[in-house]
Parts: C-alpha cells; sequence; structure tokens
C-alpha cells in the first residue's frame, strides 16, 4: 500500500515521508531548539535561529502546527503572547535530532581537520 503525502503524491519511501514534514533548512533547526528549551516564545525562537527571517520562520512553524509536531499556545494578554513547544508526536523525533547532531559535530570536526592540514 502507498502512502499520500500532503500535496496527494504517493511517497517512495518511509525517508520520503520523513524528509516530507521535518526536511528542509528550518524544520529540524526549529524542532532541535524546541528539543534543547521545552517551551519558547516567537522571538526567543528567531533570535537562537540565525539567519531565518520572520516570514520563514511563521511558515515552518505553521508547517510543523499542521502536522502535529509543534503545539502554539495562545495567552489573552496584552501584548500577544505566544509560546512553542513539542507535541508528545514531536518529541517522537528526539532520536533523529540527536542522532543529526551527533553526525553534524562529527562532519564539522572531519571538515575542520581537513582544512588544517591544507
Amino acid at each position: 500500500m502507498t502512502q499520500k503525502n500532503n500535496y496527494d503524491r504517493p511517497y517512495g519511501c518511509s525517508v520520503e515521508a520523513t524528509l516530507s514534514v521535518i526536511g528542509g533548512r528550518w524544520k529540524p533547526v526549529i524542532i532541535f531548539n524546541l528539543l534543547q528549551n521545552d517551551v519558547l516564545r516567537f522571538g526567543e525562537l528567531k533570535k537562537k535561529i540565525k539567519g531565518i527571517t520572520q516570514r520563514m520562520l511563521v511558515n515552518q512553524l505553521r508547517e510543523l502546527e499542521k502536522d502535529n509536531i509543534v503545539a502554539r499556545k495562545v495567552y489573552a494578554e496584552v501584548p500577544p503572547h505566544v509560546e512553542y513547544s513539542l507535541t508528545n508526536y514531536g518529541r517522537t523525533l528526539e532520536p533523529i535530532m540527536i542522532s543529526m547532531r551527533d553526525w553534524g559535530a562529527e562532519h564539522m570536526n572531519l571538515k575542520s581537520d581537513e582544512s588544517s592540514s591544507l
């Protein structure tokens, strides 16, 4: 049985299904920051992610919320107070994020060693 993604296109494999939810430049970084901090306000999250625009962060958070990875909690205050956190389903991504962090650290060390030897 072939599963479908948000665009009614069949997934080729389970990796494609995963990447359809958490793929891209910013989503893994957003997820990792929420894993490290539990709850963050929009401005706090934006400060932690260098290079992301406000519009891109809004779009990525909306997509993650739609996929039940991120929860958005709005407080009826002036000025508005909105907090983002991972859902229980989003927290199931922790082993993947830890593996990506570890692999990235090894990759950065390898690249650093290569440039040092030049």
